[in-house]
């Protein structure tokens, strides 16, 4: 792993608030919010329903009192009817991809903005960012939050930017080369594409010049980050954020790596049993639900991410304050339900990464020919450990066929395929065909 130390620094000092400062903060903000919203239909009729006024919230857990916010909400009120400025105010509008439907579309002020560099400048710096360094950000430049959001952090603090964005890997691996960037900005499994086309081209990837890198945009396990950090020679960090809250920024890891530190003067977090809709206690995982206190052009209320993670409110020695989330395990929406038992391809993931000889490239393939669900997981083996012997590629099948149902405790079918095989990614990384649904 790398020899990079990061020295512990705090970029802005409301992130080491004391628990009671905190506290009054967040109230005022949250009857703030109230006030600001209260012409925004959607939410004057909510209010109007259950008699809340900023007058009638007396600390930040009255929050509670307000219904839940929905990305369904957020797409029948499209396009903008969330908005709580005037339009000519908006100087950015993003959203998410809207590869399921119709996109949501998120707008931001020019105090937005600038608060959308702060809360991202905060995790970079405490994930070692200095403004002596030079940051190669391989994220799409569109209506994702992701490349604009730490594009804006880094300059904040003060380094330079190669926005390099998405795709053409060879010429990505040139720019780090040539102009030697020490971070790396992508999702994690596009940084293992880039190990693998630099083994491709005959270069070691732990010879690029890249020291730390700040990933996010998808859930990735910790076996990742150390097959990542083996392959690249780096530390990674994880960072986490969605467009309907602000995007990246919501939180991100410190030198500790313990868990990613939410922002909680500028976002309130709840986390609940996504069935009963009732909080969890600490370190038992539940859904996200966010509430933003400080953003101008779109406030949003108990807004229910859909992410499971844990909460940890247990102090951390880098001095800041803010809860840490850990990083997201799945989605309520991509739990997969195989034959009665919840299962996240996560947990695929990991079963993988823990199998010597398997690359970080997998499919999950389900189907229910009959009565029953039939799970294909298609692996790549590595170049090195790609063999014709049959019982050396039984003996690999056998490993990961019994990491997967020690892990997950059902039954699937390995398929292991050659390397190269299995489509790659630039952005998310798909990971799941589930044909039942297409019945």
């Amino acid at each position: 792993m790398s020899d990079f130390v990061v020295e512990n620094r705090i970029w802005d000092p409301d992130e080491t608030m004391a628990a009671g400062k905190l506290r009054e903060v967040q109230l005022q903000r949250l009857r703030q919010c109230v006030t600001q919203v209260a012409e925004v239909p959607f939410y004057k009729k909510v209010f109007a329903e259950n008699n809340i006024t900023a007058e009638s919230i007396k600390s930040p857990d009255d929050v509670r009192r307000i219904p839940f916010t929905t990305k369904e909400d957020l797409r029948q009120h499209y396009p903008l009817g969330f908005l709580a400025i005037p339009r000519e105010k908006i100087v950015r509008i993003h959203g998410s991809s809207g590869t399921t439907g119709r996109p949501t579309f998120v707008a931001y002020s020019k105090k937005d903005r600038e608060l959308w560099a702060n809360l991202c400048a905060r995790f970079l710096v405490a994930g070692g960012l200095r403004p002596e360094h030079l940051v190669h950000i391989a994220f799409g430049y569109g209506l994702f939050t992701g490349g604009f959001g730490l594009h804006y952090g880094v300059e904040k603090v003060g380094a330079a930017v190669v926005p390099a964005a998405a795709g053409n890997t060879p010429r990505q691996i040139m720019l780090i080369q040539d102009l030697q960037s020490q971070v790396l900005v992508c999702t994690p499994s596009y940084s293992l594409q880039i190990a693998e086309v630099a083994h491709s081209q005959g270069i070691d990837p732990k010879t690029l010049p890249i020291k730390f890198a700040h990933f996010g945009g998808e859930p990735w396990t910790e076996d990742m980050r150390v097959e990542i950090e083996r392959e690249l020679d780096i530390l990674a960090f994880n960072n986490y954020g969605l467009s309907e809250v602000i995007g990246p920024g919501v939180s991100g890891e410190c030198g500790v790596r313990n868990g990613m530190h939410i922002q909680e003067d500028h976002f309130l977090v709840e986390c609940v049993n996504p069935e009963t809709l009732e909080p969890v206690a600490d370190g038992e995982q539940g859904e996200l639900v966010f509430t933003t206190l400080t953003k101008e052009a779109m406030p949003i209320f108990r807004y229910r991410t859909r992410d499971i993670a844990t909460l940890d409110h247990s102090p951390c020695p880098c001095g800041r304050t803010g809860v840490r989330m850990s990083r997201v395990v799945g989605r309520t929406d991509d739990m997969l339900i195989i034959r009665g038992v919840n299962v996240f391809p996560s947990q695929i993931e990991e079963a993988l990464l823990r199998v010597e000889g398997t690359a970080p490239y997998y499919l999950i393939e389900i189907d229910r020919p009959g009565t029953l669900d039939e799970v294909i997981v298609h692996v790549e083996m590595r170049p090195q450990d790609f063999s014709d012997k049959l019982s050396q590629v039984q003996a690999l099948h056998d490993r990961i066929d019994r990491e997967i149902n020690a892990i997950t405790g059902i039954r699937v079918k390995v398929d292991l395929v050659e390397p190269q095989t299995l489509e790659r990614s630039m952005g998310k990384a798909k990971r799941v065909i589930d044909h039942r649904r297409e019945n």
